[in-house]
Order: C-alpha cells, then sequence, then structure tokens
C-alpha cells in the first residue's frame, strides 16, 4: 500500500508533472495562507477520490471550490488542534507562574511545583497534540465524503474509524512517509535556497501519499460498514 501511495500522483501520466510543480509551489507559498488553503482543498479531493477507490489523482482546477474545500478542512485542524493547545498553555503557563513565583520568594515548595508543571503540562501537550494528529485525518474524511462540516465533528461516526486497525494502520504509514519526506527535506536543506524548495515539492508529495492512505483506509471501513447494514437489512425476522 506504501508503494501504491507512492506511485499515486504518477497514475495520471500526462499531468502528475504539472500537478506535483503546482502542488510544491503553493506549499512553499503556504507562508501567504491562502495557498496553504488551495493545498488542503487538493488533499480533500484527494481523500473524497480514494475513498471512492479511483486511482487517478485530482488536478489543480475549479481553484473556487479548491480554495472552499481548504478553509473547512483548515477549520477541522484548527477546532481539534485548539483544545491541545489551551490545555498546555494553561498549565504550561500556570507553572511558569509558580516557577517564577517561587524564585522570587525563595520558595523551594513553589519551585518544585513550577518544574514539575512544566514537565507534566509538556507531556499532556505532546498526547493531546498527537491524539488531535490521529483524529484530523479521519474528521476531514468524514467531511470529505459527506461534504458537510458537522461530519467531521461526529464522535459517534468517527469512533468505529478511530479505533479500527485500518485506519491505525494507514495512519501510522501516512506518519512514517511524512517523517520520511521531512528528513530528507531536512537534509536537502544544507543546500542553500535549491534545498529548500526542493523540499517544498516533496513535502506535498508525501503529504498526498499520506492521505491517499487516509481515504483508502475510510472506504475500506465505510464498505464494511454497508454491507453490514445490508445483512441486517436483508435478514427477515424468524416467524
Amino acid at each position: 500500500m506504501i508503494q501504491q501511495s507512492l506511485q499515486y500522483l504518477r497514475n495520471d501520466e500526462e499531468q502528475w508533472v504539472k500537478t506535483v510543480l503546482i502542488g510544491g509551489i503553493l506549499t512553499l507559498l503556504s507562508v501567504l495562507v491562502v495557498p496553504s488553503f488551495l493545498v488542503l482543498g487538493y488533499l480533500v479531493r484527494v481523500v473524497r477520490g480514494t475513498m471512492h477507490e479511483s486511482e487517478q489523482p485530482p488536478v489543480f482546477d475549479e481553484w473556487g471550490d479548491l480554495f472552499v474545500d481548504g478553509i473547512k478542512a483548515f477549520v477541522v485542524a484548527f477546532v481539534y488542534g485548539l483544545v491541545p493547545g489551551v490545555i498546555a498553555t494553561v498549565v504550561i503557563g500556570g507553572s511558569v507562574l509558580s516557577f517564577v513565583v517561587g524564585g522570587g520568594s525563595e520558595s523551594a515548595s513553589l519551585v518544585g511545583l513550577g518544574m514539575a508543571g512544566l514537565l507534566v503540562g509538556g507531556l499532556l501537550a505532546f498526547v493531546l497534540s498527537l491524539l488531535a494528529a490521529y483524529v484530523i485525518p479521519a474528521a476531514v474524511a468524514a467531511f470529505a465524503e459527506t461534504d458537510r462540516l458537522g461530519a467531521a465533528f461526529s464522535i459517534g461516526d468517527l469512533r468505529p474509524v478511530l479505533t479500527s486497525g485500518t485506519y491505525a494502520t494507514a495512519w501510522v504509514y501516512g506518519i512514517a512517509i511524512v517523517l520520511a519526506a521531512s528528513l530528507i527535506a531536512g537534509a536537502l536543506n544544507a543546500v542553500p535556497v535549491i534545498g529548500t524548495v526542493i523540499g517544498g515539492f516533496i513535502a506535498f508529495y508525501a503529504a498526498v501519499a499520506a492521505y491517499y492512505l487516509i481515504g483508502h483506509a475510510w472506504g475500506e471501513l465505510r464498505d464494511v460498514e454497508l454491507n453490514e447494514q445490508d445483512d441486517a437489512m436483508g435478514e427477515s425476522p424468524a416467524v
């Protein structure tokens, strides 16, 4: 599946180079905000296509729709990422205050409390951020399938997917691809300018491959769910 995900963009023999060029340039320009929404919109299209078993990658067109989908995907990521951010800020902020106050008053207990709070807060922030990173792709897939933003926050619908081995495996593979791309991009940064530019294209390619895996996992799980529903409806009550 990893090999298929890395091959995905190249399935469009005529357009794949153009798609990577556009995606890479938009990724490099993400600091301008608008290009990042367009990249997110493209990833939504990737998920939407692959969950229906399409091996033909989307192209960059209908830019208005692409932009709107990107904004909605950003909202999903922002909301799920907001909770870990707020909790980490409150816990770490309180710990820093205890540390500062304790240091000023030479209170060993307050200093110790502040240091312990920093460690616990940092660990809590890491765990919650990891949890958010696990949920966000599934939430984006839920939105991509239904075209309803509310579906991304329906915990009841997301739970069976999030607790499945199929999704967990796809997510781990996707993270592995993104991390590998990050390492390569980091190594390329040793070459001024050129390394950074190439890294942008690698990052886009890796993100597409990762969301290809998420889309396939979502589609596979939804097919199983629909088949189970059909079987249940087909069962006639005993007389």
